[in-house]
């Protein structure tokens, strides 16, 4: 690997040495050799170095200009040399939409307990768990939630998602993501994204012994930040705390193993070589990391609990205005000040279907049994909001501003049911007693005048 081009920005100090650009959907341009890019124009008819130019297309080459994708990567070797003939392959945990497993568990709000860690050597593929799946893979709509616990690396083996983009939200150990595009490091409470069709693999960072976290497989238009409204130009997700990787290259001539995921299938070819041998390139398809802690939340501050999509950090579209394929929400540390207010999320009923995780803390809806590590699911029309406790906790407690600290929950939220896999509905960290939180919200109507 040679990432020897001046850094553009680095990682926050002390984190490693590792280079990023900063900005959100810019169009970069980096060069791991010097000179390995060509200036003023993409295809010229020799590269430097000995080097193959090749665009990879992100959009449909005719896609209007503010969402027209596309980069120019000079390497090693085109392509077209990274698969030989395909083989099939089986990662029969890992599921796609329509997901039509049969299992016995009934509709209801449904939470878990962190996915059991493998008792077998497990790279992060093998470790990959279908929770749900949410509209149609073969027709790009829609959205699948999986959690991930792994304890190898890949180290001669490859993987790119012809499906969908991966954003992979890591919730214990830190992980070094390998992109044709350059390398992103990436820990709990920060989240990085792989374009569809994009070649990476994924190794343990430090001294761990537990590498797990979720992922957002997006099947429909990729995520962008939304829009700010009459919130304005400033707070959410700003662009200049996204980073994307300088180039970095491998060179390396032993036997190697690309591994493919298309139309909901795993294929896998062999090679003699590593498929990471982008010296150079330029363009705004890329892979990217995002600092979570960076997220500025805005509230109220004076009454009423807003809703939360004022925690959107990242938005994929779908063809209909307001109505998202996934939104990428978080729930951060804040100040709660609101007034005659009941403060936590209010119980409520939604279009839209929630998986949620929590990276760490605890939050602010539930007193117990949601866990650091753990998921639930309020599909759509399904009834939801605080468990008894916390709303016992929550009306008689003093108003006085108070900072929600230490947590990190988010939700993967979509416009399409989640369908559960068997998995899911079998697996043994399933809280059967979830619907039990409830309970206690007994009748509390007075009808005696003056009585509140």
């Amino acid at each position: 690997m040679d990432t020897t081009e001046a850094p553009r920005s680095r990682a926050r100090a002390g984190a490693s040495d590792v280079s990023y650009m900063p900005g959100f959907g810019n169009d970069f341009e980096t060069e791991a050799l010097p000179g390995a890019l060509p200036q003023g124009q993409n295809s010229p008819q020799k590269c430097n170095y000995g080097l193959y130019a090749e665009q990879l297309s992100g959009s449909p080459f005719t896609a209007p200009r503010g969402t027209n994708e596309r980069s120019w990567l000079y390497r090693i070797r085109p392509s077209v040399r990274h698969t030989r003939r395909f083989s099939n392959a089986s990662y029969p945990f890992w599921k796609s939409a329509p997901c039509l497993d049969d299992h016995s568990l009934p509709l209801g709000q449904l939470r878990w307990d962190p996915i059991p860690a493998p008792t077998a050597r497990a790279d992060f593929l093998a470790g990959i768990r279908t929770m749900t799946a949410a509209g149609d893979v073969m027709t790009q709509v829609g959205m699948a939630a999986h959690a991930y616990a792994f304890n190898e690396d890949m180290v001669d083996d490859y993987f790119f998602n012809a499906d969908g983009e991966l954003l992979i939200v890591p919730q214990r150990g830190a992980i070094s993501v390998f992109t044709e595009m350059g390398v992103i490091e990436v820990e709990p409470a920060e989240i990085c994204l792989i374009p569809r069709g994009m070649m990476f693999k994924v190794s343990r960072l430090g001294d761990g012994t537990e590498w797990r976290g979720y992922i957002c497989e997006n099947y429909g238009a990729k995520f962008t930040m939304p829009d700010r409204g009459p919130i304005g130009a400033n707070c959410l997700a700003n662009a200049r705390d996204f980073k994307t990787p300088v180039a970095a290259f491998e060179d390396k001539e032993i036997p190697c193993r690309v591994h493919v995921k298309w139309c909901g299938r795993f294929f896998v070819t062999e090679i003699g070589h590593s498929p990471l041998d982008v010296v150079a390139w330029h363009g705004n398809y890329t892979p990217f990391k995002y600092d979570l802690r960076t997220f500025s939340p805005v509230g109220a501050i004076l009454f009423d609990h807003p809703d939360p999509s004022i925690f959107t950090v990242l938005t994929a579209p779908s063809g209909e205005q307001g109505t998202a394929n996934v939104d990428f929400v978080i729930f951060p540390p804040r100040w709660l000040v609101a007034e005659h207010t009941f403060r936590p999320p209010w119980y409520h009923r939604n279009i839209m279907s929630e998986f949620m995780g929590l990276i760490l803390g605890q939050y602010d809806a539930k007193e117990k049994g949601f866990v650091p590590g753990g998921m639930s699911l309020h599909n759509m029309m399904l009834p939801h909001g605080p468990d008894a406790s916390g709303f016992e906790k929550a009306s008689n407690s003093e108003l006085k501003p108070v900072k929600l600290d230490h947590t990190m929950a988010f939700m993967f939220e979509t416009r399409f049911p989640q369908q559960l896999t068997k998995y899911a509905a079998e697996l043994e960290t399933l809280q059967d007693d979830y619907i039990d939180c409830w309970d206690g919200l007994e009748r509390r109507f007075d009808a005696t005048p003056g009585i509140k």
